[in-house]
């Protein structure tokens, strides 16, 4: 990261035997010191408006869009400088992002490799994809320099936290409405995250769609209040 000029580390679930005995480059020691630790993928990317997975096709069919790794730079960048933040997620080396995992992506970065061995070391991985965004995209003078727009909040992307709320807001209403039996709840919570990344909205329509979504949230538990009632007082 320091090599590319990138500062902001975050780890999650990390394995702390390992995590504690853990030594930066030289002349990178901030970098390990000041990386933010959460316990979930979730937390770690609840401020990002644009979450890019990274991994191999080989053994798995993606839910989100895929771009090829030089595709990156320029999608980046625009996200920058509207004002947005951008989050590029790398899995455990032993198996990369799980499906879960990558249900908080908006997108899915392949690196081309040879077919033959598609799989590559985390280090490797990791430096190979800051290359790409520094060389193409970030590079000014002697460091890594963006300009951000004070774009209106109808034209910034939803943080990703604010999909998590909304998503909890929109199973909440499907539960209470009788659309979302137990046995299907984490199979909706899962497509209703990819679909929300998908649809991409901004910072203006997910509130509005908030407030959809509390206010017929409201009326099917007045609805149910009141038959209940109803019910006791036959």
């Amino acid at each position: 990261m320091a090599n590319f000029g990138f500062e902001r580390l975050a780890v999650v679930a990390a394995y702390a035997p390992h995590w504690r005995e853990a030594r930066s480059a030289v002349g990178a020691p901030e970098l390990l010191a000041d990386a933010a630790e959460t316990k979930t993928l979730a937390e770690a990317v609840r401020r990002c408006t644009l979450v890019v997975g990274t991994g191999t096709l080989t053994y798995r069919k993606p839910e989100q869009p895929v771009v090829a790794l030089p595709e990156l730079a320029q999608l980046v960048r625009r996200e920058v400088e509207r004002g947005g933040r951008v989050a590029l997620v790398f899995g455990p080396e032993k198996h990369g992002l799980t499906r879960e995992d990558l249900s908080y992506c908006h997108l899915m970065v392949e690196i081309p490799t040879d077919a033959r061995q598609p799989s590559m070391n985390l280090g490797q991985a990791v430096a190979v994809c800051l290359y790409e965004l520094a060389a193409r995209a970030f590079l000014a003078g002697n460091g890594v320099e963006i300009s951000r727009a004070a774009a209106d909040e109808g034209e910034r992307s939803a943080a990703s936290g604010d999909l998590d709320l909304l998503a909890g807001l929109v199973e909440e209403a499907m539960t209470a409405a009788g659309y979302s039996p137990r046995a299907m709840r984490e199979a909706n919570r899962h497509d209703l995250r990819l679909l929300l990344r998908r649809l991409a909205p901004t910072q203006r329509d997910t509130r509005r769609i908030l407030g959809l979504f509390r206010r017929i949230l409201w009326r099917l538990k007045h609805l149910e209040d009141a038959s209940g009632r109803g019910d006791r007082a036959k």
